[in-house]
């Protein structure tokens, strides 16, 4: 029991810490959306993996980038709906 609650507590202090941990009350959704944000940021961010990414998809290194951030909007497709209680 004393470890389960020692887990727990630290789960609580990283997700009052790091943005990206999410709360108890994130979405399976909009964990996956900010999963997806985070590693087309870092792509972008890295620009040997944007030289990579270029070449194989036989595009210009401006086009990968354009590409990258289009799909930063919506990068899992629409939000579910919300059940209605």
């Amino acid at each position: 029991m004393g470890d389960r609650y020692n887990i727990l507590s630290q789960l609580e202090h990283l997700q009052s810490k790091y943005m990206g941990t999410g709360h108890a009350d994130t979405t399976k959704f909009e964990w996956l959306t900010h999963q997806h944000r985070d590693t087309y940021a870092s792509y972008m961010g890295h620009f040997d993996m944007l030289n990579y990414i270029a070449i194989c998809e036989n595009e210009s290194k401006a086009r990968v980038r354009f590409n990258l951030m289009e799909k930063m909007l919506q990068p899992c497709g629409p939000p579910p709906e919300k059940p209605e209680d």
